[in-house]
């Protein structure tokens, strides 16, 4: 008979409660729900995440909880920071529980934060646990299935990706995050203040470097702001004309003083014929277009619940998606 795999959720927002919920559909068993939220703390996770009950009730407790249901594996979804969620991580990971994290900084911390992703690994081969940082961007789309196509290749000379994305199907959060709904004025602010914006380009550009072997000499990005030509009215929010209605993102890779990897990322509400599109320069060459783009949140919580089997199975340590066997979608129940 095959064990039940026993999952945490910490942090049960928006992205946490489609882990959650998708999660429970797969069969996989939830013990326990963390969150700091007051109007949670004390609620069934069920009705949290739109499920009959589960018996589960979110705690502010996560040493307790984890000691008490001694999980597999935690689902980690509280932030895009790393040093923000360094605390949470070491306290999962001394519980000996693998992590499946939605921490774009986690998904290849050597980009930014060495220091700590050499800690990570230390801890986590000392405690026996896996740890992987994923998502659908940075995790798949701009960075893994990137990597993925540049197997068929014999030489790579230069790299593409492009997102596009119709920010208004989005939830709004991340509707906020990209700034729609802002001045122009305001935008530029918030971006001259730092922490705004995308966050995850500097990884996917750092894992697709060093998957095909390149040493960067130069790395830029910039975060101009996408203007409403029309209204435009989501679920959450109304855009007027001249209103900031998202961003534009690119970063770019040289070597030699010539650019090799260049991600284009543009996501803003009433966007136009989305897509993702990767263009690889090289023997033979590849251009690939995903007409409507792939949704972020839908997939974000399919890749979090699809690495699973995948984390148990590898050897202890810190990983990223480069390191890990392709995924593929679990069964349902």
């Amino acid at each position: 008979m095959v064990k039940q795999i026993r999952v945490i959720q910490f942090g049960v927002g928006p992205i946490g409660a489609r882990i959650a919920k998708l999660a429970h559909q797969k069969g996989l068993r939830i013990v326990g729900a963390i969150d700091v939220d007051p109007s949670k703390v004390g609620k069934d996770l069920g009705e949290l995440i739109g499920t009959e009950p589960l018996g589960v009730k979110v705690t502010n407790d996560p040493r307790s909880v984890l000691k008490r249901t001694r999980p597999d594996v935690v689902f980690h979804t509280t932030t895009s920071s790393l040093r923000a969620a360094m605390e949470q991580i070491e306290t999962v990971a001394k519980a000996k529980a693998d992590i499946v994290s939605t921490c774009e900084e986690l998904a290849y911390p050597k980009a930014q934060h060495p220091d700590l992703a050499k800690r990570i690994d230390r801890l986590a081969k000392r405690c026996g646990v896996t740890v992987l940082g994923t998502g659908v961007n940075p995790g798949f789309v701009m960075d893994t299935l990137v990597i993925a196509l540049t197997g068929v290749c014999q030489e790579v000379k230069r790299i593409r990706a492009i997102r596009l994305m119709d920010a208004s199907t989005r939830r709004l959060p991340f509707q906020k995050k990209i700034g729609a709904g802002l001045t122009v004025e305001e935008f530029k602010a918030r971006v001259a203040a730092g922490s705004f914006g995308h966050v995850g380009l500097p990884e996917s550009l750092s894992m697709i470097a060093e998957a095909v072997g390149w040493k960067l000499d130069d790395v830029k990005q910039s975060i101009e702001p996408v203007t409403a030509e029309t209204p435009c009215q989501t679920q959450y929010i109304r855009v007027e004309p001249n209103q900031v209605a998202g961003l534009h993102q690119v970063i770019e890779g040289s070597r030699g003083g010539e650019p090799v990897i260049t991600l284009d990322f543009k996501a803003y509400v009433c966007a136009q014929d989305p897509k993702d599109r990767i263009i690889i320069e090289g023997v033979p060459p590849v251009d690939m277009t995903i007409q409507g783009g792939i949704h972020g949140d839908y997939a974000t919580a399919a890749i979090a619940v699809n690495a699973v089997p995948k984390v148990i199975a590898h050897a202890p340590g810190l990983v990223t998606m480069k390191d890990i066997p392709v995924l593929s979608v679990l069964p349902a129940r």
